[in-house]
């Protein structure tokens, strides 16, 4: 076994009645990030909870206190964080086409001016880079991904707009991201994609899941019609 840290490391409790939850202690680390992951994936192939939700640093597992019991579902986390590894994540790759600049990206101007580059370089390094789904949260499917090039970090608009459209690309500091639907933000936006990242109608709403790696590609509006994924 590899260096796996101490389950002190970790802290292991009951939210409510029905929700088990295991927290990291430490700073954010990616090998601990991938064996949250790992931990999730196996528990979502069980389908024995009714949620498995991986979060920054912790995993909470939602059950039905009528079929399961919270003691051993925290027995379980315990066991499992003892053994399990980074290596036993698989991730999944998405490619997700954008149309950069323009209508669809009204922001790209002031984030080439920002960072020195010609806006075709700002282009070529945001679609170059490999993004990591870290977790989702601030609206449904939102999806917070590391792996934004420290090149391209540009600070919000010192005026949030009152609308962003869905599918709308943005750069935060030092964060990218896509909005799942149109909604008040901050955001530089420098583009757009047709992916429909949240639907109710589908049996996985949110299209992007904590642990996928995300690649950009740009595309034309020609070329908007659909994604690639392992």
């Amino acid at each position: 076994m590899k260096n796996v840290p101490p389950q002190a490391a970790m802290k292991f409790y009951l939210l409510g009645e029905n929700a088990a939850v295991m927290q990291s202690c430490v700073a954010l680390d990616l090998d601990c990030q991938r064996r949250i992951w790992a931990m999730a994936q196996l528990f979502l192939s069980e389908n024995q909870c009714l949620d498995v939700v991986p979060g920054m640093n912790n995993l909470t597992l939602i059950f039905d206190p009528e079929l399961q019991q919270g003691s051993a579902l925290l027995e379980r986390l315990m066991s499992l964080w003892e053994r399990i590894e980074a290596e036993q994540f698989t991730p999944r790759e998405v490619v997700i086409p954008v149309q950069y600049g323009g209508e669809l990206g009204p922001d790209l101007a002031h984030v080439a001016e920002h960072v020195g580059m010609s806006e075709q370089a700002v282009i070529t390094a945001h679609s170059a880079a490999v993004y990591v789904v870290y977790f989702l949260g601030f609206q449904p499917g939102f999806a917070y991904l590391g792996g934004l090039p420290a090149s391209l970090a540009t600070p919000r608009r010192a005026e949030p707009r009152l609308t962003v459209p869905a599918g709308s690309v943005g750069i935060g500091g030092q964060q990218t991201g896509i909005y799942p639907a149109q909604s008040p933000g901050g955001w530089q936006i420098i583009g757009r994609t047709d992916v429909r990242l949240f639907d109710v109608q589908r049996s996985q709403p949110s299209f992007l899941q904590s642990g996928d790696v995300v690649r950009f590609v740009a595309v034309d509006a020609t070329q908007q019609c659909g994604v690639e994924h392992a």
